[in-house]
């Protein structure tokens, strides 16, 4: 091949590389503060005030780590039904 068809090639290849991860990627920041939040309503909804590491432990549900959540808020005092609520909300 000839090193000025090559050009093009590789110059398709990076638009279509970096195109490709754009669309893939989801936006930033945009699901956090929503599922962290709807975690830290579930708790207070069920006549729990929301205490210090609430928003750690609903982070950690917001990504998926579901135990760590569970196991973290019920460290600081919830009941593990509401624990587990409130992870799903999270996720």
């Amino acid at each position: 091949m000839r090193p000025s068809a090559r050009i093009p090639g590789i110059l398709a290849g990076f638009v279509l590389a970096a195109g490709g991860a754009f669309f893939a990627a989801p936006p930033a920041g945009a699901a956090a503060p929503t599922s962290v939040q709807q975690c830290e309503q579930y708790v207070a909804q069920h006549g729990k005030q929301v205490k210090d590491g609430v928003g750690q432990a609903c982070y950690e549900g917001q990504i998926g780590n579901q135990t760590s959540c569970a196991a973290s808020l019920q460290a600081i005092g919830y009941s593990a039904d509401v624990a587990s609520g409130a992870c799903r909300a999270a996720h």
